[in-house]
């Protein structure tokens, strides 16, 4: 059974930072591709980030190019994202999402993941 957990969300001021972390169990991590998602009430699930498997290549919406980064530790079994510089506009839930061996060609969409976290609350706010 896979899992995953988010964990990091809050409430920031604009121009914070947050990480959240992705902690995953029941699987092998290392063969994950590993997405992360956020969603607002009334819109579709936005992608945010992906990772490969290894870490070695990764993908950025454009939206949050310069600000966000995206690692994995798969010594821990957990994933990352940095957020920094942060906008009102990224207020969402923000989602874990992991695919066995997904090609980053798709890795921004949420259909092809079967497993996804409970999600993690962010409010960027003054």
């Amino acid at each position: 059974q896979v899992q995953l957990a988010e964990s990091g969300g809050g409430l920031v001021q604009p121009g914070g930072s947050l990480r959240l972390s992705c902690e995953a169990s029941g699987y092998n991590f290392d063969y994950y591709t590993i997405g992360w998602f956020r969603q607002v009430p009334g819109k579709e699930r936005e992608g945010v980030s992906c990772i490969s498997s290894s870490g070695d290549e990764s993908k950025l919406a454009d939206s949050v190019k310069g600000r966000f980064t995206i690692s994995r530790d798969n010594a821990k079994n957990t994933a990352y994202l940095q957020m920094n510089n942060l906008k009102p506009e990224d207020t969402a839930v923000y989602y874990c999402a992991a695919e066995k061996y997904l090609d980053l060609g798709a890795c921004h969409r949420a259909r092809p993941y079967d497993y996804w976290g409970h999600g993690t609350q962010v409010t960027v706010s003054s």
